[in-house]
């Protein structure tokens, strides 16, 4: 597992394309795993702080306790279009999976103390795009233990 920051040390073009994509709009689609092993959808508001992604949630919510009973989740930017005449300029599509790590509340916290406040322990990230010429996806990833790697499918 590993923090923001060392991706960012790691591969920092493609961590600068990455959190580019997580930054362009407010709400972020997460899922979690529900009691039953099925997955639960929900949007959430995360940013990147000191080399971290964090987020928050409000207590009660089902996406609170599900991370709290298994700390498992995949995060997923928002979704960009490219432009349908020239698809190849678009920003592509972000994603990464990992384990939450519960955080204290900072002093200041205003949504009480059994609301959630998560760090995320990043196993994995992967950004896919629309290659030039326009006839192939560029898949590239980052996996603990494995680092970055770059490659396309037709």
């Amino acid at each position: 597992m590993a923090s923001w920051h060392e991706i960012e040390k790691e591969a920092p073009v493609f961590a600068e394309r990455v959190k580019a994509l997580f930054d362009a709009g407010t709400n972020k689609t997460i899922a979690t795993l529900r009691r039953d092993g099925s997955p639960r959808i929900s949007a959430t508001e995360a940013a990147f702080q000191d080399g971290e992604l964090t987020f928050g949630m409000m207590a009660g919510s089902m996406k609170l306790r599900d991370l709290r009973r298994d700390p498992r989740i995949a995060m997923h930017a928002p979704t960009l279009e490219p432009p349908a005449d020239n698809p190849e300029s678009g920003p592509g599509d972000a994603k990464l999976a990992g384990v939450v790590l519960e955080l204290p509340h900072p002093a200041d916290w205003p949504h009480g103390e059994d609301a959630g406040l998560f760090r995320i322990d990043i196993h994995e990230v992967v950004l896919t795009y629309v290659g030039v010429p326009a006839d192939h996806l560029v898949i590239e990833s980052w996996h603990t233990g494995r680092g970055h790697t770059r490659r396309t499918r037709t």
